[in-house]
């Protein structure tokens, strides 16, 4: 397991949580899964891929340790895999047009996290509509638009129970 969240099994690199980083995993290698344990723990299964130096990276294994590091996106050797839709894409070159140097990427990287750690759906919505209407500016904006609205908890009036029934009817069992 590297520090950046990779592990290599049969020529192939594969991503895994973060959490991981520093532990000693077990691989169990199937016709077209790997499964990853953790002492006698399931920590991970994933599509085997076939053949040689392919690359299976999903973005929620690193995100956080890239959003600690945001120059490291540049040059990341799996950039690709970083952008899990087109509309992903589309919102990043907006940010590259929009920014100048490193800020587009780091914007890129807070929207992403935002994904990561909320609704990957609901940040691709917004960033759809923002893209169609050319404001995307940030990722402030994003999770300004993502951020659940909250919901009023009804005030329940209780009313007083009346226990006298009880009582009542344990006097008629004694009798």
């Amino acid at each position: 397991m590297t520090s950046w969240s990779t592990v290599r099994v049969k020529h192939n690199t594969y991503s895994v949580p973060s959490r991981l980083i520093g532990q000693t995993l077990k691989v169990h290698v199937y016709d077209e899964r790997l499964e990853l344990r953790c002492g006698d723990s399931l920590q991970l299964t994933v599509a085997r891929l076939s053949g040689r130096n392919g690359h299976c990276i999903n973005y929620r294994h690193i995100i956080w340790s890239l959003v600690q590091k945001p120059g490291a996106f540049a040059q990341y050797r799996y950039r690709e895999e970083l952008f899990p839709t087109l509309v992903f894409r589309k919102a990043y070159d907006a940010l590259v047009d929009r920014h100048t140097g490193r800020k587009a990427d780091l914007e890129y990287l807070r929207v992403l996290h935002l994904a990561a750690s909320t609704m990957e759906s609901e940040v691709e919505t917004v960033l759809e509509r923002l893209l169609t209407t050319n404001e995307l500016r940030d990722a402030e904006q994003v999770k300004l638009a993502v951020r659940p609205t909250r919901t009023e908890v009804p005030q329940l009036d209780a009313e007083p129970v009346d226990l006298s029934v009880y009582d009542s009817l344990l006097s008629e069992v004694a009798s």
